[in-house]
């Protein structure tokens, strides 16, 4: 069983920034692939960005490619989001999600196995 708990959220204006992590009970936490996925209201969940176990592919969506930062710190089983040049757009619930079993980072929601609650971002314009 693994818990993964997001922090940091909250309500920042257009343009600024906001760093997005996520605790994980795991104790293997360095062979699962993580990532990042976004859900606006009336929307689908969407990826957002992933990292692979050893850090080596970090895949993110269009949207947020040259913004967004997904970044581990395996000695503090942590995985956290930089969130740069923030766009009312941007505004959801974030979940970050893990699997033990994929190499890399996968783009699908159904391929991750565990999901934390999720944290709100809310970008004013």
């Amino acid at each position: 069983q693994v818990l993964l708990e997001e922090s940091g959220g909250g309500l920042v204006q257009a343009g600024g920034s906001l760093r997005v992590s996520c605790a994980a009970s795991a104790r293997r936490f360095r062979n699962y692939a993580m990532a990042w996925f976004r859900q606006a209201p009336g929307l689908e969940r969407e990826f957002v960005a992933g990292i692979s176990w050893n850090g080596d592919s970090t895949p993110y969506a269009n949207s947020v490619k040259g913004r967004f930062t997904i970044s581990r710190d395996t000695a503090k089983n942590i995985l956290s989001l930089q969130m740069n040049s923030l766009k009312p757009e941007d505004t959801a619930v974030y979940y970050c999600a893990a699997d033990e079993s994929l190499v890399v980072a996968s783009t699908e929601e159904t391929e991750y196995e565990y999901w934390g609650q999720g944290t709100q971002v809310t970008v004013s314009s």
